[in-house]
């Protein structure tokens, strides 16, 4: 019995975790959704307008969220993680693909992860600006002061980062409670005086309103589909909280709180059209507005931290993938290794929030440009799901193709519908999606082209090793570790050592770090280690897309001769002078563009979390 409640304790913290996380984004789209619909198409408030829009706004919150997210992808966890590039990982690892294949679904996945820094720019930028226009509704002349009060919030918030949220994380759950508890209680009270907007329940109401509007309700959909921006988190949140306190909290809660609060919303305008200019704030008695403003700001505020740590993560991910340089990553917490901070990513995205803010000024008109990099990662992940299906799963042909084309369809009709938003504003992610897209594909070229370059200028490790025994160099007392990327051949520090030194190290560690298609490495796993010769030892140490990088740590456990004394170690690092040249590897514009990146990299002290003062750095000059 004990254990069976230990095991329900831990289910609810879990439960009420993922509540203050997972479903921030798609918990605070209430807000808008409603109102950019009508409004923002120019819909008339008609009984079967309101009750096609709410059947539309249902049955995509049970067959995208409901059904493809948490009943179907949510099965596809990679060793308990998931998100677009462990699903990628996982596609790749299960599948016996040729050269091509591969190539597409990792194009396919790291635009998914492109798409997604697009749309870490736009949410807290919406959210936050329409919970702040609630102001006007209670006094008019407030409205000059939204802008720069959300700008401030905002500020603050990306401000706070680099001390970590493990404080005020623990609030999350409890405010977000109380913000779907509203939710559905408000919006619970108005379809009770109002109960003829239940029969959008039935599927009919959406299919009459797309026979009686034509191509309009295509255009429409692109509006309705805010209703499930955020239903990706759902996936990618899972290896924090697990698949079931996740499941358990968007069936038993979230879900009846955001239906009930769209049905209020859409039994409101039927009674007072002219509640059209906020259904959501209306939706309150007049004394409670500014405390909703209040619990608004709260909700979208978390709904943003859940956004800027998500980019936190994605971006160590690509890092450890190999399609980005190193980045300075500090961790804020030392019981948790998924709390850190990136501080270029931080001022990156609050650059461009407030570039969003400033230009676009109210949340109508950010929701031009937002959902079309969701509405991408949706058709994107589907894809990926399709091939997992078929060879992970063992699922025929046809069973798959009937899965994944349906959900596909949707996916790409919500994508056709927010592409011709484009002109209007739809471009901002776009841009944002292919620029990130075109630095991560760029890194990985030129790194790939630096490590055939070195690959064909190195001498093989093994003859070279043999060499030394035969005329054996000075040994002096310590430990030399030599980095480097190419298993197989000798480090360029270490020949540049020997040339100008001219000794050799008591102890030689030539070590090569690696990372898998797994978000974590065993550590069983970790290290695999060769003696070349005495004391002169090839070590491998891999770890895995969200691995916890500390080189120090991981050798403290390596089986070479004696224990490693950190003290008595010391760091070599060959530093590639880099020239692009014309005629060599990529285009002469992503050539500079590489070498730009790779000039501003973290330091390898930095990233791998090695002392400073045990590092030589020695530079080599190689042509790209």
């Amino acid at each position: 019995m004990n254990q069976t409640r230990s095991t329900h304790g831990k289910t609810g913290t879990l439960a009420l975790g993922a509540l203050g996380i997972v479903f921030g984004d798609i918990g605070t789209s209430p807000l808008y959704t409603m109102k950019e619909i009508f409004e923002g198409h120019h819909l008339a408030l008609s009984q079967s307008n309101v009750l096609g829009i709410l059947s539309l706004v249902f049955w995509e919150l049970i067959l995208v969220v409901s059904v493809k997210y948490v009943g179907i992808m949510m099965r596809a966890d990679n060793k308990g993680e998931g998100g677009i590039l462990a699903l990628l990982a996982l596609a790749q690892a299960q599948a016996p693909l040729g050269s091509r294949v591969r190539w597409t679904l990792m194009t396919l996945g790291f635009l998914g992860a492109s798409f997604f820094f697009g749309d870490s720019l736009i949410t807290p930028a919406i959210s936050v600006l329409s919970a702040i226009e609630g102001l006007q509704m209670g006094n008019s002349a407030l409205h000059p002061f939204v802008v720069p009060l959300a700008l401030g919030i905002l500020f603050g918030l990306f401000v706070i980062q680099r001390k970590g949220t493990t404080t005020i994380g623990r609030l999350f759950g409890p405010i977000m409670l109380v913000w779907f508890g509203v939710l559905g209680g408000l919006g619970g009270l108005m379809v009770f005086h109002h109960p003829q907007v239940l029969a959008a329940l039935l599927p009919i109401h959406a299919i009459h309103f797309f026979t009686a509007h034509g191509v309009a309700s295509f255009l429409i959909l692109g509006a309705v589909v805010l209703a499930i921006t955020g239903a990706e988190a759902l996936y990618a949140d899972m290896g924090h909280f697990g698949r079931h306190p996740i499941q358990i909290v968007w069936f038993a809660y979230v879900l009846p709180a955001l239906v009930l609060n769209y049905f209020g919303q859409g039994a409101l305008l039927l009674a007072d059209p002219s509640a059209l200019r906020n259904p959501f704030y209306l939706l309150a008695p007049s004394w409670a507005l500014y405390p909703m403003i209040g619990l608004a700001t709260a909700a979208t505020v978390i709904a943003s931290q859940a956004v800027i740590s998500g980019a936190f993560s994605v971006t160590r991910q690509v890092i450890q993938m190999g399609y980005a340089p190193r980045l300075i990553i500090r961790h804020t917490s030392a019981a948790e290794s998924g709390q850190i901070y990136i501080p270029f990513v931080n001022w990156t995205l609050m650059i461009g929030v407030a570039l969003l803010i400033l230009s676009f000024q109210n949340a109508d008109n950010l929701a031009n440009a937002y959902g079309i990099a969701v509405t991408g990662t949706f058709a994107i992940s589907t894809i990926m799901m399709g091939v997992v299906m078929r060879v992970r799963w063992e699922l025929g042909l046809l069973e798959t193709l009937v899965g994944m084309l349906g959900f596909l369809s949707i996916d790409l009709v919500f994508f056709g519908a927010n592409a011709v938003k484009i002109p209007e504003g739809g471009w901002f992610p776009v841009l944002a999606a292919l620029l990130v897209f075109t630095l991560l594909v760029t890194w990985k070229r030129g790194r790939d082209t630096v490590l055939q370059r070195l690959r064909e200028e190195a001498l093989p490790l093994v003859p070279f090793v043999t060499g030394l025994l035969e005329s054996p160099p000075l040994r002096v007392p310590g430990t030399a570790v030599f980095m480097t990327a190419d298993a197989a051949g000798v480090p360029s520090a270490l020949l540049h050592n020997l040339k100008h030194n001219k000794v050799l190290h008591e102890r030689v560690v030539i070590l090569n770090v690696r990372y898998g298609e797994v978000p974590y490495v065993a550590d069983g796993d970790r290290l695999e280690t060769q003696q070349l010769a005495e004391n002169i030892y090839h070590v491998v140490i891999r770890y895995g897309f969200m691995d916890d990088i500390n080189i120090p740590k991981s050798l403290s456990v390596c089986p070479c001769g004696m224990e490693f004394d950190l003290m008595d170690t010391t760091f070599f690092f060959s530093r590639e002078n880099l020239i692009p040249t014309r005629g060599k590897g990529m285009m002469l514009w992503r050539e500079h563009l590489f070498v730009a990146m790779a000039r501003n990299a973290a330091s390898p002290m930095t990233f791998f979390r090695i002392p400073a003062n045990r590092v030589v750095e020695l530079g080599t000059q190689l042509e790209i």
